[in-house]
């Protein structure tokens, strides 16, 4: 396969003029920008990321070819045109047009697959479309363009949001799905159950969130979730909370340190809360815990 090009690398392939672009917003997985663009004959190599195409001004006749085959509409503003990730594609108009590209990466596109089909993907292609009318998908890109502007607090989350939203519709309406073949798709796999046990050995005495612990098996939160408990038979605030009062427990019997000490290293808010859980969990407290090692 050919090398796989960036979006800011599109225009060395399609030269125009760059109305708004979200570089340098710190956006991840999803990126915006905006062209004037003059008649183009241009081929285009695969790209690394999906195409959205939001026509905005202009009305022009259009010819675009997808790996071997041709197509040929009109694109008028409120059309979209979708460009999927890896497929090399030629593209000629004749009039002037002012367009929107919103990028997808692969990353999020196969995570949410992942996440909305419950099965480990292979590879997620959007349909050749080349003149379409979705108020869906013209409504988020016009979205995402105005947070390009805008520049808002919150843009990187909101961005992003929008990206799973464009990702989940296109999904459902606009992609076919290869699925990877997996022998045991419910639970973790003894690599991703090794990274976690690691990551919250090392972690426990901070704050850690289920969108960490999903990060580190690198799925989505809500198939995270289910394959955890189908291994652990418990959710994962329970498993992680089982894991701090271990160590506490062993601290206390083990250690010198004060209980307010062994709280903080433990991941505990504070003693209090430490002593709240052990009466709950064990009936017992901590400093009876720590009498009981004498």
């Amino acid at each position: 396969m050919s090398k796989l090009i960036t979006p800011e690398e599109l225009p060395m392939w399609v030269p125009g003029e760059v109305i708004t672009a979200s570089d340098g917003l710190g956006w991840k997985d999803v990126g915006q920008r905006s062209y004037r663009y003059t008649g183009l004959d241009v081929p285009i190599p695969p790209m690394k990321h999906y195409m959205i195409v939001r026509y905005f001004e202009g009305q022009t006749p259009m010819d675009r070819r997808v790996e071997s085959r041709w197509k040929r509409t009109t694109c008028v503003p409120g059309h979209i045109s979708l460009l999927s990730r890896a497929r090399p594609s030629h593209w000629h108009w004749t009039q002037d047009i002012d367009v929107s590209h919103v990028y997808l990466s692969n990353d999020l596109m196969s995570r949410v697959a992942q996440d909305v089909l419950g099965r480990p993907i292979s590879e997620v292609c959007l349909h050749d479309v080349l003149n379409a009318e979705d108020p869906v998908i013209t409504t988020i890109s016009d979205a995402i363009v105005g947070e390009t502007k805008s520049s808002s607090i919150g843009g990187q989350i909101y961005a992003e949001a929008l990206g799973i939203q464009l990702s989940v519709h296109l999904l459902r309406n606009y992609a076919n799905i290869k699925y990877r073949e997996s022998t045991n798709q419910a639970r973790l796999s003894k690599r991703q159950h090794g990274k976690l046990i690691e990551f919250m050995k090392e972690n426990l005495q901070h704050q850690v969130s289920i969108e960490n612990l999903a990060e580190v098996t690198g799925v989505g939160v809500w198939t995270f979730c289910r394959r955890f408990k189908e291994t652990y038979g418990t959710t994962p605030s329970a498993y992680l909370m089982e894991k701090r009062i271990e160590r506490a427990k062993e601290m206390l019997r083990k250690s010198e340190l004060p209980i307010k000490a062994v709280a903080a290293e433990c991941g505990f808010s504070d003693q209090s809360h430490m002593t709240r859980v052990f009466r709950r969990k064990l009936g017992l407290t901590p400093g009876q815990i720590r009498q009981s090692r004498d």
